[in-house]
């Protein structure tokens, strides 16, 4: 579903990802992990077209977005999902206008849009008395979720996560990526999420690794606390010494 050839992002002098390739599968989850730093937010907004990609290319359903017009672009992502590591809700819009901006902004009424809104919060396992509460009122958890909702309206088939569970317990934490694989499977979403939180191995399907602009392993992530590949073994392990801190990152 989502094909990543060759990819490269420049800021000034800083290469920000320097050939980045991947396949990611359709219909599984797909972590991406990795020292901060190393671009892994910059992949997930270059795969939406919010950043524009120095060189290579992104397949989307066999559609090289990189080499599309603005106009085709907004066609291509408007079944991609983005949901941001803080929720990034309007604090001055309720929980309903939150999540039913987009049905608005394109011209659907209340009335239309109410009977969606609460849908997509049952999917999240939230109340609809909830409704017409302010992010202000709302936990940690719940504003995830509220963010979630938001992104489900446009009936994603993919769905991007950048640090779903930052700043969330381990209780909550756990909640959140219980939710994030049973809309993966009840939905048969293909997600791809960046994440520091390792926990997410016991959910993801795949685990990438973003070191030095590049993926240094992808592999199967029921079985990367035994993958003896150095890079991967230094990392998730929390190891000072590898290659990752020696010096042999190719950054």
């Amino acid at each position: 579903m989502i094909r990543i050839v060759d990819l490269c992002k420049q800021f000034g002098e800083h290469w920000v990802t320097h050939g980045v390739s991947m396949d990611i599968p359709e219909g599984c989850m797909t972590v991406i992990i990795g020292p901060s730093g190393e671009g892994k937010s910059v992949l997930l907004k270059q795969i939406i077209g919010l950043i524009k990609p120095t060189s290579g290319h992104i397949y989307i359903h066999g559609i090289d977005i990189t080499k599309q017009s603005h106009r085709e672009l907004e066609s291509s992502v408007t079944k991609i999902g983005y949901v941001f590591q803080f929720a990034a809700l309007l604090d001055s819009l309720n929980v309903f206008e939150n999540i039913a901006i987009t049905l608005l902004e394109n011209g659907m009424s209340v009335e239309e849009a109410k009977p969606i809104v609460k849908e997509k919060l049952r999917l999240v396992n939230l109340d609809e008395k909830i409704l017409f509460s302010y992010p202000s009122d709302l936990s940690g958890g719940m504003k995830k979720r509220v963010g979630l909702a938001r992104t489900l309206v446009t009936d994603p088939d993919i769905i991007l996560y950048d640090e779903p569970t930052t700043g969330l317990d381990p209780i909550t934490s756990r909640i959140i990526h219980e939710l994030m694989r049973d809309m993966q499977k009840r939905l048969s979403l293909t997600s791809v999420v960046v994440s520091h939180d390792l926990s997410i191995f016991e959910y993801a399907e795949y685990v990438a690794l973003l070191i030095g602009g590049q993926i240094r392993y992808f592999g199967q992530a029921k079985t990367i606390w035994e993958c003896q590949d150095p890079w991967v073994y230094q990392f998730v392990r929390g190891l000072t010494d590898g290659p990752i801190t020696n010096g042999t990152n190719g950054s």
